[in-house]
């Protein structure tokens, strides 16, 4: 049993990163394999929250400064302090149409839009928007951000609630197509990702204090979690040179190829 939920949290660890779609992945693995493991609700959380810290670990000192800005410029107004202010700002306003969307239509998504082909389609689709910005470069760095693009990318994020359809691809095309560097694409996607990641993750854990957890798997959920840290982490740096590099054509590839794949025998 320990063994699967390994196998689970490498599997989340890899694709949460980077622009496959992580909940995609695990649609399709339901639809191949008959494990139990797969519909359990509580180890995605804990997997989920393993890739939420390999994130903060490697954001940490970006978000110790945003942070630490944020609240200096509110008590002192001083003038150092406002271009992290501004960017917290940023999260804000780019997180809010994920936010609504997800809040009114996630037991919808869920229901009615998490059959297999529709995943098949929609990698389909994040094949051709990441092919669309392969060769995009930008030139807005991080205090050249918009609200106008923040709302924009964000609305590219309440696309990424469709299963298959990657949150960090999603967020990455719309902040190229915004005219931001990939380096600041790159930041400001993950930065989005955290405050969403957290939301969900406190509606998890209110779940699971309402049903409760099977003492049994409790350690395998714990080296779940952990597989799912490391693995994120490493992915997360991998992914980073990827992106920096204008490689993102090999995501392109593995999209069409597994989009299609699911679509003619799932």
């Amino acid at each position: 049993m320990i063994l699967i939920y390994i196998i689970l949290g490498i599997i989340q660890g890899f694709t949460e990163p980077i622009p496959v779609s992580s909940s995609g992945h695990l649609v399709i693995f339901k639809n191949i394999f008959d494990v139990k493991a797969l519909n359990d609700l509580n180890f995605e959380i804990f997997a989920n929250f393993g890739s939420f810290i390999a994130i903060v670990i490697i954001f940490r000192k970006e978000i110790y400064n945003l942070i630490k800005d944020f609240f200096l410029y509110i008590k002192t107004k001083n003038q150092e302090y406002k271009s992290g202010f501004r960017y917290c700002l940023l999260i804000v306003v780019g997180t809010i149409p994920a936010g609504i969307v997800g809040l009114l239509a996630n037991d919808f998504i869920e229901e009615n839009l998490s059959h297999v082909k529709y995943v098949g389609i929609a990698l389909l689709v994040t094949a051709l928007f990441l092919f669309l910005i392969r060769k995009l470069k930008g030139h807005k760095k991080d205090d050249e951000i918009t609200f106008v693009d923040a709302i924009k990318i964000g609305l590219f994020q309440v696309v990424a609630l469709l299963p298959g359809i990657s949150r960090s691809g999603a967020t990455l095309v719309g902040g190229m197509f915004s005219g931001l560097t990939r380096e600041t694409a790159f930041k400001y996607s993950f930065m989005l990702y955290m405050p969403i990641s957290l939301a969900t993750m406190l509606l998890g854990i209110k779940d699971i204090s309402e049903t409760g957890i099977d003492s049994n798997l409790l350690i395998s959920y714990i080296i779940g979690m952990f597989c799912a840290c490391i693995v994120t982490y490493f992915a997360t740096k991998w992914f980073k040179g990827i992106m920096l590099g204008g490689k993102l054509i090999y995501f392109v590839y593995y999209c069409l190829l597994a989009g299609f794949l699911v679509i003619v025998f799932l």
